[in-house]
């Protein structure tokens, strides 16, 4: 796409005066997701199992991943994959305890990050040996 804007002068302040006055669950609440359906969960197993790991990441991405495929993919070997488990706010305490441990410093930091990371788990993480990670708890506690 072009960065050209197309919108004529009128136009750029008509929107600069626009203002939201819908709270963010108004707004989930008007544009709810679709229901999650056997064939959405299918899928998603699905690409789990792909031999590429790009699309084994973005199955471990979805929100709406079954809690067996968060756990199997949390074994995965690649580096992304784990990652991406990790960040995944839907996967369960048991599978962020285990990515915890994880060798890899970036996957131990997406735990931290991860909303979804119960306080005694970020009270673990202070002691990790990787000073990035440690920052990301640090950070984790200021919005905790």
């Amino acid at each position: 796409m072009s960065c050209i804007s197309f919108l004529s002068p009128e136009q750029r302040a008509t929107l600069g005066q626009v203002t939201c006055e819908l709270s963010p669950e108004e707004v989930r609440a008007a544009h709810p997701m679709p229901p999650v359906t056997d064939g959405t969960l299918a899928r998603i197993r699905l690409l789990a199992r792909n031999p590429d790991p790009a699309i084994r990441a973005a199955a471990a991405s979805k929100r709406q991943a079954p809690a067996e495929t968060l756990d199997t993919l949390s074994r995965d070997t690649d580096l992304g994959v784990r990652s991406s488990v990790a960040r995944n706010e839907a996967a369960s305490a048991a599978v962020l305890r285990r990515l915890a441990a994880d060798p890899s410093a970036q996957v131990r930091g997406w735990v931290a990050a991860n909303r979804s990371c119960p306080r005694e788990l970020l009270d673990e993480l202070t002691a990790d040996p990787d000073e990035t990670v440690r920052k990301v708890v640090d950070w984790a506690f200021a919005w905790a």
